[in-house]
């Protein structure tokens, strides 16, 4: 009897299918306050429904210039970061000089950052140059934020030495605006970003316009800014319309990734975009048109072969 029962249960485990054993992609990100991380997450969630064999989970990181780093190391699977710092990371230059990245690859673009310098309604600072002398958050060591604060600030002839210069996180700048702890604070995110409608909720804030020849001179240092309007009534008390810069923002991965899942991801994105717009609405930018204009390194082969299927012209510079 024992070995009947032994029998059909080995018959039993040997009819049921063995479960496939699934693989967390690890998506580099930034900090909680800004929109990597919900637009990170977003993706894990849809590659975990959508990519069979597949999980996928958003990490905590510095953001756009450490994003390159785990990316080269394989530390992480995939990154999103800014198109300056994965152009720099690319040709090796900038916060990469010396340490060339060239196994990085594109899957695509999918929105844009607007660079916003944010300060109290009452600070009396209204315009770039009025940051002399204050106490001025960039950004978090290391991310996108402080590159295209630098590039925006020394473009426009104001140095590190002549501001108070802090270097926070998101959350960390609008904690001390509100606490009167610094007088302005960067951010380069997509808009409208939690941590500025928390301030704005809490707090009188401006955001300050840049002039046409400002804007201008941060174009002729880093190619890849483009002009950008924050419309009026983004954020509460922000009435009117908001003149800065804005630059793309790229999902990276490494150029040893499989071509097949490189090919899932990239047409999981396009072809399930409304669940990401659905997480954030700065998704609204992620069509296959933005991402082949805007795009600053070689596409992956898997991606390619995505965007070849929908008979898009692809640019010479995204083939190599």
């Amino acid at each position: 009897m024992r070995r009947l029962i032994s029998a059909l249960s080995l018959s039993l485990l040997l009819a049921v299918p063995a479960v496939q054993a699934q693989q967390t992609l690890s998506i580099a990100t930034g900090g909680t306050g800004g929109v990597y991380y919900p637009i990170g997450g977003g993706l894990g969630e849809m590659i975990g429904r959508h990519i069979r064999g597949y999980t996928g989970v958003a990490e905590v990181t510095g953001a756009s210039v450490e994003n390159m780093g785990l990316i080269h190391r394989q530390d992480s699977d995939l990154a999103i970061a800014l198109a300056d710092s994965v152009y720099q990371a690319y040709h090796g230059q900038g916060a990469f000089q010396g340490r060339q990245v060239r196994d990085v690859r594109a899957l695509g673009s999918i929105y844009s950052n607007a660079v916003q310098l944010v300060t109290l309604a009452d600070s009396g600072i209204t315009s770039l140059q009025d940051l002399k002398g204050k106490r001025v958050s960039l950004g978090a060591p290391g991310s996108g934020t402080e590159v295209n604060a630098r590039t925006l600030l020394e473009s426009n002839g104001i140095t590190l030495r002549d501001i108070r210069a802090q270097r926070l996180n998101f959350n960390e700048t609008a904690d001390a605006l509100r606490d009167g702890d610094i007088d302005a604070g960067f951010w380069s995110v997509g808009p409208p970003t939690s941590s500025i409608l928390s301030l704005a909720n809490s707090r009188n804030i401006r955001i300050i316009s840049l002039t046409p020849q400002e804007i201008e001179n941060a174009m002729k240092v880093e190619p890849v800014f483009a002009p950008y309007t924050l419309r009026a009534g983004l954020y509460e008390g922000v009435n009117q319309p908001v003149q800065t810069v804005g630059i793309p923002n790229v999902l990276a991965v490494n150029a040893a990734m499989p071509d097949e899942l490189a090919y899932q991801i990239t047409k999981m994105l396009f072809e399930k975009v409304d669940e990401l717009r659905a997480i954030h609405s700065a998704a609204n930018d992620t069509t296959v048109e933005f991402s082949l204009t805007s795009t600053p390194i070689p596409l992956h082969p898997g991606a390619l072969r995505y965007y070849r299927e929908t008979g898009a012209t692809i640019p010479d510079r995204l083939s190599r």
